[in-house]
């Protein structure tokens, strides 16, 4: 299944003040060599010198600022080169270091404006674990610059220039259990943008105030499968501290055979009980299980092993090392 761990998209509009705020639409739309960020990443800068995300580790924000008050003050889209390789860095004055360069498209980004429009529209199609597109026109003597929906018709203009962006989905992961240390991966996970459900029989700890931005819900762990759309879902954690719950939801996510990442919170020995009690559904989730889940970085308090965990799924997601799937 398809997903995305570039989440700027949705870090903006989650972020953005206000639509009457003034701002500016900065786009990576094409690099070269060593980058901070790669084509698609995005900030926004505000009127009053503020911004939400970065293009860089802090060497070209201040430079933007400067073209976004331009932009903001014409009302018209502009994209900008910057070439930090050798003594050429000297002439932008940011002294960089960093050996590449970077084509940045700035473009309004207030109320009824294209950008504002067409983020919005793609935030709305992957919230709901669906892909779609964005097109950047960065270089055009006929089509008006800026951010486009991929449904909106173009016309052909071999001289145009533009960056098509592909949007899969942002992380989704489950958490089967709503237990006081599942606040601190919600709050981890949402931090980078993922979405995240949390499931839980017992109402009391389903309280929205405990997890902000998540999609909540209660129910019998035996009624998972229907409760939530597995397929839509690129990883889950069992952390119910219920072992009877535990090994029900490992029995739903067994008989469902996704996600393919399942983490399992608790020692080996925990584990292993578990694994006795499951049966043959142990053979359903042998390659998919990592439990204890989460990388073994030391940790000891609750945000510590939401680190660990959500820094487990992320390396998984993105195809590096990370622990093997154990469950015997």
């Amino acid at each position: 299944m398809e997903v995305r761990l570039d989440t700027s998209l949705e870090l903006l509009l989650e972020r953005a003040p206000s639509a009457h705020a003034s701002r500016v639409l900065a786009t990576v739309v094409a690099t070269a060599g060593s980058t901070y960020r790669k084509p698609g990443a995005r900030m926004l800068l505000m009127a009053d010198g503020s911004f939400i995300g970065l293009l860089s580790g802090g060497c070209l924000e201040s430079d933007l600022q400067i073209h976004a008050r331009e932009v903001l003050e014409s009302g018209a889209a502009r994209a900008f080169d910057y070439d930090t390789r050798g003594p050429d860095d000297t002439l932008f004055g940011v002294g960089a270091g960093c050996e590449g360069t970077m084509r940045v498209l700035l473009e309004p980004a207030g109320p009824m404006s294209l950008a504002e429009a067409a983020l919005a529209a793609a935030g709305r199609v992957t919230s709901s674990g669906e892909s779609t597109s964005l097109v950047m026109v960065h270089n055009s003597a006929q089509l008006r610059l800026g951010t486009y929906r991929s449904d909106q018709e173009l016309p052909a203009d071999e001289r145009s220039r533009a960056y098509v962006q592909r949007l899969a989905p942002p992380p989704h992961l489950l958490l089967c259990g709503a237990a006081p240390d599942a606040e601190a991966v919600v709050s981890t996970a949402r931090a980078l943008g993922w979405r995240v459900s949390v499931v839980d029989h017992r109402p009391a700890y389903v309280a929205a105030a405990r997890f902000a931005g998540a999609e909540l819900h209660i129910a019998s762990p035996k009624t998972l499968r229907a409760e939530i759309d597995l397929t839509r879902c690129h990883a889950a954690v069992v952390m119910s501290h219920h072992l009877a719950s535990d090994e029900v939801y490992l029995r739903e996510l067994a008989e469902a055979g996704v996600p393919a990442y399942v983490g399992l919170l608790g020692p080996k020995s925990r584990r292993n009980r578990l694994a006795q009690e499951l049966g043959p559904h142990v053979e359903k989730l042998a390659s998919r299980i990592r439990g204890p889940v989460g990388l073994d970085i030391g940790a000891t308090t609750p945000e510590g092993i939401a680190l660990a965990i959500v820094g487990q799924i992320h390396a998984w997601l993105a195809g590096r090392g990370y622990t093997e799937a154990v469950l015997t």
